[in-house]
């Protein structure tokens, strides 16, 4: 049965990430988010993930045959709730690479795998992911326009990608493209690495969201010439690497959604206590307390979700319907938790003197990167629908 409590032998890795946060995290990070390029904050970041490495908690949800932690995915689920607390913290943690480095060790050739699977691992070099393109709607990614095709021994790539989070200082990216021409569209497409250096592999910008430059590259793909081992995994099998991929990594961004709720509900209560209106403290007044009531149920029922979600792939299941709830339902739940911190924090909510003007742009894209909400709601729908259509209902045990 599924249970809310944090396991005991994990609350003390826990509580010990959630210290290094608080301690080591939260007094550089704005220092970090707002100085992107400078070597200043390459040198701040390094010391930070040292730190981790020194302390015992580097790459703690990768598996330990690859160099990582090796903790078990639903005892990592838990403390990827705490790392969610800050961006920063993906990275100081070594956190940042789990899915990449998880695709690497299942379907690259042993020459990729040597390449880069240990240092991406130690955080020495950093991976990127190239799906999205800005002519295709990407909530039918069947019609992804970029192109691989055999040249002898080589994949010859041409295409145009943006969203491609991390590109600028990345080792490789692997490329979502279209290899198979008279297969169906799901059969189409494969994922190839592709080394950053190689020539033809154009960053054109660093799309800004919400008015932020936030390491999201478009890249254009010009006779980009790879060896054709560069495959990852077999031939047509994009969309399933893909699957394997965001999936569990769904999980995760709904478990860093909670972490960014939470620590949103607890700036938003201290404030309430703290900050005095009309002669008595906001949290007397019957409005802020149901935003405080609204946000820690909207809180628990999203991590309840979510919870269920983690513990069904835990045991083999795909999942496909509680991912598209926890997906939507935690976007909106996000959202709502910090749209409230910002209300009640006032003017002070939309500065940069609170992390909570930056959390709400990111929320808002929360919606949209790995599936926009309309498509999870549409696909888990029909998913529900055709349970009864086949004479059966749908479950909602918690087991």
């Amino acid at each position: 049965m599924l249970s809310l409590s944090i396991p005991e032998h994990v609350e003390p890795i826990r509580q010990k990430v959630l210290s290094f946060i608080e301690q080591e995290i939260y007094p550089v990070e704005s220092e970090l988010l707002e100085d992107k390029v400078s070597s200043r904050r390459g040198q701040l970041m390094k010391d930070l993930m040292q730190k981790a490495k020194d302390a015992g908690l580097w790459a703690l949800g990768h598996p330990e045959e690859i160099g990582g932690g090796g903790l078990p995915f639903m005892d990592y689920v838990f403390v990827n709730e705490v790392v969610g607390r800050s961006e920063i913290a993906t990275v100081a943690l070594g956190t940042h690479s789990l899915q990449d480095s998880i695709m690497l060790h299942r379907y690259a050739s042993d020459q990729w795998r040597d390449a880069y699977l240990k240092p991406l691992v130690d955080g020495e070099v950093f991976p990127s992911f190239g799906m999205t393109e800005p002519d295709v709607a990407s909530s039918d990614p069947t019609q992804l326009q970029t192109k691989a095709e055999l040249d002898g021994d080589q994949w010859v790539i041409n295409g145009r990608k943006w969203f491609t989070s991390g590109a600028g200082n990345a080792a490789y990216t692997t490329a979502m493209v279209r290899t198979e021409f008279d297969a169906p569209d799901h059969a189409a497409f494969s994922m190839i690495v592709v080394p950053t250096d190689t020539p033809g592999y154009n960053i054109i910008r660093d799309v800004k969201v919400m008015g932020q430059a936030d390491g999201h590259y478009e890249v254009v793909y010009d006779n980009v010439r790879v060896p054709k081992d560069n495959l990852l995994g077999p031939r047509g099998q994009g969309f399933k690497i893909a699957q394997d991929r965001l999936g569990p990594g769904r999980i995760f961004h709904c478990m860093r959604w909670l972490g960014q709720a939470q620590r949103a509900f607890d700036l938003m209560c201290n404030r309430a206590n703290n900050r005095v209106a009309f002669g008595k403290p906001l949290g007397q007044h019957q409005q802020i307390q149901k935003f405080i009531f609204d946000t820690a149920a909207e809180i628990q029922a999203s991590r309840l979700l979510t919870l269920h979600a983690a513990q069904k792939i835990d045991q083999g299941d795909e999942a496909r319907i509680e991912i598209g709830l926890i997906k939507v339902y935690g976007a909106s739940m996000l959202h709502n938790a910090i749209d409230r911190a910002i209300q009640v924090h006032g003017a002070l909510g939309v500065t940069e003197d609170t992390p909570l003007e930056r959390m709400y742009r990111h929320a808002r894209y929360a919606r949209i990167y790995d599936g926009a909400d309309e498509v999870h709601v549409m696909n888990t729908a029909r998913r529900i629908l055709r349970t009864y259509g086949s004479g059966s209902t749908f479950d909602f045990g918690l087991r």
